[in-house]
């Protein structure tokens, strides 16, 4: 909170006709006879220090919520009738009820006596909720010990505090406004809900497929799953599955159905308040609220809330608190010792809330939430040619209707969310730091083509192992499926750009050595900033880490880097924004997840505009190198990814990686852009990054896959690992793939 200072010192005026005033006079210089022989005699004047200064060291204190300075200069009377902790209470508790934003004040005039005075002035209280409330107040004052210290009362506040009145502000605090996605479709608002759950132990009877299948209805997940989610309630002694909230509009035509289930082991119960729809659209994004704690309680009250309001946390809801939450009003009351009214002071009423309309599209996120089940990891889908945000899945994941102490199910789901050791409320899109694996491979070939050493059409023989490295092997991917069984042969003689199409380590790995051994030591670090790497992408509302991209300080840091391993770390939303880039023709754009801010009554006071932050640093024949292998990534039979595309009709650009983590599996990277130039559906880029779940093309490229297919409105097809939609076969995917 700003706290804003008006000093005015005006001229001290002496009241006339007062017999008690006396005038101060400069001392008259003592004359003293010096002695031949001796030291001149030192004569000590003294003089009446300014009353003014003083009253205006305490309003300065004051106005700087300097308590203890402020208790040093009462007198000891005062201090005798309050402590100094109960001093700072009490004024914090008037500023408080205040909503006090600042204080500003004027000396008006000075009485002084030789050891007591009377100093009135005006001051004025500035409040987030009233007009400013101002005063004239007198100030006793008493010199002792050549200082002049203060007799302090209440009425030194505000002369209406005399003797037990005390101040009441009565906070009018509007509704908070709705938050929606890019149509208009209500992501976030007041609702009725129902949470349902069930009773394990109660639940197997004849009646349970048919349970299920109401269930699957009003939850929107497949009866297996909710299925899944109590089997094994006997090992861990549930009695209780809290399964989700439905708003009651939406169960409303099905409400007496699922009534019916209550004797079956099914719960059901009623709830309002800020309701998130869908289980949290994008929840780690959109945020949620929450009780303010009380350590915040005064910086929320001089805000103006109520002590028992909720505010943003996380997200757009965060970052939105000041449109989102509106203009707080207040009646500002004095009450006496009964509560009952003495006068009112000030008032005015409050203004609504702006509400938000966010870049993404409702349905489409939830399927892509859903696309990523299974998987902890990330999905960033943007639109090629604008940085908005239409998809932001972060797995794991949570409800936020949990933050609602209404909601049934809220004390276990809470939890077990803060017992989860994967972290659900990180946003792993912005806050996820990953290698990059071989995705990585698309810098370092920018990187090589611009330092003017290499062409497109140069050559490598890319084998199972690399050795060029002093006394140490390296071996490709194809090695490693070769020891597996898989009987894969060594990618052979490549081009540049078929060297990224065939994903071959050996050939960048050569690249990364070369250019530091030729003494161009931060070239390929320098393309990566320059493709907007380990750095913050400035997207509004969300938090973000910018990650790290190393310069190599040896062969072997130089050979990791240049397939993004080592201490390469990015965040899929830094990924998506350059890969965007290659699919627009090199413009990046800035990420933005705000489409519009509308009041209440419809006047549009923000909108989306499209920001340019700058260019790819490579040359258009560099951009075509890199985007038409990409194309063969997932059209070449021999590229990495075209066996998860086969049958695919959308024209796509795609590439995958393989980012060893340190720990079991590594992880599965899929990235790539849509050419569909369908003036309805713009094109889209797609970031995907499945956590310690294997290799790229085996687990992320059809998730990839998955993800373009419900944006273009076609029938999605089955992952590998599924026997139905979004219901897994076997635990384990099938591993036939490289990388």
């Amino acid at each position: 909170m700003k706290t804003r200072f008006v000093f005015s010192l005006i001229l001290l005026i002496v009241l006339a006709g007062c017999s008690t005033v006396t005038p101060e006079v400069e001392p008259t210089p003592a004359v003293e006879t010096a002695t031949p022989g001796l030291p001149t005699p030192v004569v000590e004047t003294t003089s009446t220090p300014s009353v003014e200064a003083a009253v205006s060291a305490y309003l300065d204190a004051w106005a700087a919520e300097d308590y203890p300075a402020m208790y040093a200069m009462l007198d000891e009377a005062s201090q005798a009738g309050i402590s100094e902790t109960e001093f700072a209470d009490f004024h914090r508790e008037i500023a408080n009820e205040l909503a006090l934003e600042s204080l500003e004040y004027e000396i008006l005039s000075a009485m002084t006596n030789p050891q007591s005075a009377q100093v009135a002035y005006k001051i004025s209280y500035n409040s987030v909720l009233i007009d400013v409330l101002q005063r004239d107040i007198v100030m006793p004052l008493t010199l002792i010990d050549g200082s002049w210290r203060i007799a302090w009362a209440k009425t030194m506040i505000l002369p209406e505090l005399e003797g037990e009145n005390y101040l009441w502000l009565q906070r009018h605090v509007p509704a908070r406004a709705n938050i929606y996605d890019r149509s208009g479709n209500v992501i976030v608002a007041y609702a009725e809900a129902i949470s349902l759950g069930l009773t394990p132990p109660i639940v197997g009877s004849g009646q349970e497929n048919s349970l299920l299948n109401e269930l699957s209805l009003a939850l929107g997940m497949p009866p297996e799953n909710i299925a899944s989610m109590y089997t094994n309630y006997t090992a861990d002694g549930s009695w209780y599955i809290p399964l989700g909230a439905v708003s009651r509009d939406t169960i409303e035509p099905r409400l007496g159905v699922l009534d019916s289930y209550t004797n079956n082991g099914l719960f059901l119960r009623t709830f309002d308040g800020r309701y998130y729809f869908g289980g949290g659209v994008a929840p780690q994004a959109i945020g949620f609220v929450r009780f303010i704690y009380e350590n915040e309680q005064d910086q929320y009250l001089r805000l103006g809330y109520a002590r028992d309001e909720k505010v943003g946390n996380q997200g757009v809801e965060k970052w939105g608190e000041a449109y989102l939450s509106g203009t707080r009003g207040g009646t500002l009351l004095v009450l006496d010792e009964n509560n009952d009214v003495v006068t009112q002071l000030a008032s005015q009423e409050s203004k609504p809330g702006q509400e938000i309309f966010t870049t993404l599209d409702k349905e489409f996120q939830l399927d892509v939430q859903a696309a990523m089940s299974g998987y902890y990891g990330a999905i960033v889908v943007l639109e090629v040619d604008t940085g908005r945000i239409l998809a932001m899945a972060s797995n794991p994941s949570f409800d936020p209707n949990a933050f609602n102490p209404a909601n049934y199910n809220s004390s276990q789901q809470l939890q077990e969310l803060y017992n989860n050791q994967q972290s659900p409320l990180m946003n792993r899109a912005t806050q996820g730091l990953y290698p990059l694996g071989s995705v990585f491979k698309i810098i370092t070939i920018a990187a090589a083509l611009e330092s003017g050493t290499y062409l497109p059409e140069d050559t490598y023989y890319c084998d199972y192992h690399f050795t060029e490295l002093h006394g140490k092997e390296l071996h490709d991917w194809t090695w490693d499926h070769f020891q597996e069984d898989d009987k894969t042969p060594p990618s052979g003689l490549l081009t540049l750009s078929e060297g990224l199409m065939r994903s071959c380590n050996p050939w960048f790995w050569h690249i990364g050595l070369d250019l530091y051994r030729q003494g161009m030591t931060d070239a390929i670090a320098e393309m990566a900033r320059g493709f907007g790497l380990g750095s913050a992408v400035n997207v509004e509302a969300l938090e973000e880490e910018e990650g790290n991209i190393p310069v190599p300080q040896s062969e072997v840091d130089a050979t990791n880097l240049a397939i993004g391993q080592g201490d390469t770390q990015v965040t899929p939303l830094q990924v998506a924004r350059f890969v965007a880039a290659l699919g627009n023709g090199g413009t990046l754009y800035r990420p933005q997840i705000i489409e519009s801010i509308l009041t209440l009554g419809g006047e549009e006071i923000y909108s989306f505009e499209k920001d340019p932050v700058g260019e790819l640093p490579i040359s258009t024949l560099t951009l075509n190198t890199i985007t038409n292998a990409m194309v063969q990534v997932v059209e070449n039979p021999r590229g990495t990814a075209a066996h998860r595309f086969r049958g695919f009709q959308l024209p796509i650009a795609g590439k995958t990686g393989t980012a060893e983590s340190g720990t079991w599996l590594p992880h599965s990277w899929f990235v790539g852009y849509t050419s569909v130039d369908n003036e309805h559906r713009p094109d889209i880029a797609v970031v995907v990054i499945a956590e310690n779940a294997g290799e790229g093309s085996d687990i992320a490229a059809p998730i990839f896959r998955r993800v373009v297919e419900l944006y273009f409105d076609q029938y999605p097809r089955l992952y590998p690992w599924e026997a139905e939609i979004g219901v897994w076969a076997t635990p384990e995917p099938e591993d036939d793939s490289d990388q």
